[in-house]
């Protein structure tokens, strides 16, 4: 079967994707809270979105017509047989479809007939892509497939993706586990390992990257505001070369990086260039809002 319905998402994803329970998986630890508070969101995602086929097991419920409950399995051709109503064709559509097309079929037995249905087994093979990516939708999973064939069928990443994204994968137990990938090791480095194989109903969340702002004054060559993915994490020295590195007037040792705290008090630090290049001292991470000076060397 092709794939159908494609959807778009619409806001982004408070960057869901994480386990019921704090994991780590290829070396990377989230929060469980936040885990479980994300997961829980893509798992609705996935069963609002879910696109019914062949072999999916339904359970269908008519409120004051227990007659009518039935549990069945959708047909190849993408039926199922309901008393009353006959052959109904659901295949292709979403789980809110279908009710509220069994609420109109029922109309002339039932006014305003309130039908639920849950799906009680995934038997089509898809994959939800959701995020920054250029068609987020439902994907027929057909054969093995890799991560980043699966994304190439979305369109390929948005400029906006985040660097890290995640893929959600319920196991056996019914606990759901995280998988983070580095795009910049997976597709700069050749890191194949990164490029892991599908399986049916995983999640695949490209959360959105936040530019942030940060300025570097002084003694550069070209002086100003520089934006930069968080994802990227900006040091100190990457952001002096960001401005065309430094003058010649530039003073090595008389570097200052000034930043507010969240109450909106300065901070100032001092910072000596020689001693991170020596390797003496740690390069230092900026952060949003960071404003860099770089004095003029008074020799």
């Amino acid at each position: 079967m092709k794939k159908q319905g494609l959807f778009f998402s619409k806001a982004i994803l408070v960057l869901f994707l994480a386990s019921l329970m704090s994991i780590t998986v290829l070396g990377q630890t989230r929060p469980a809270q936040a885990e479980g508070q994300e997961t829980q969101a893509a798992r609705e995602y996935f069963i609002r979105e879910y696109i019914i086929g062949p072999r999916d097991l339904l359970e269908i419920k008519v409120f004051e017509l227990p007659e009518f409950d039935h549990t069945v399995r959708v047909s190849e051709d993408g039926s199922i047989t309901l008393p009353l109503l006959g052959n109904v064709q659901v295949g292709g559509l979403t789980k809110e479809k279908v009710e509220q097309k069994i609420a109109d079929l029922l109309e002339k037995y039932v006014k305003r007939a309130q039908v639920s249905v849950f799906i009680k087994e995934y038997q089509s093979s898809r994959v939800a892509i959701i995020g920054a990516v250029e068609k987020p939708g439902m994907y027929e999973l057909v054969g093995r497939q890799s991560l980043l064939q699966m994304i190439s069928q979305a369109g390929g990443f948005k400029e906006n993706a985040a660097n890290e994204i995640y893929v959600l994968r319920e196991g056996q137990d019914g606990n759901t586990a995280s998988i983070s990938i580095d795009l910049e090791d997976l597709l700069l480095n050749g890191n194949q390992r990164l490029n892991i194989p599908l399986q049916p109903n995983d999640v695949i969340n490209v959360p959105v990257d936040k530019l942030i702002t940060i300025y570097v004054f002084g003694q550069v060559r070209n002086p100003g505001a520089l934006q930069v993915k968080i994802s990227k994490k900006i040091t100190l020295l990457q952001a002096i070369a960001q401005a065309g590195g430094l003058s010649e007037n530039a003073s090595k040792r008389g570097v200052i990086v000034k930043r507010k705290d969240k109450s909106g008090k300065e901070t100032n630090l001092r910072v000596n260039l020689n001693d991170i290049i020596k390797g003496k001292r740690k390069d230092i991470p900026l952060r949003e809002g960071d404003v860099v000076i770089v004095k003029e060397s008074i020799f």
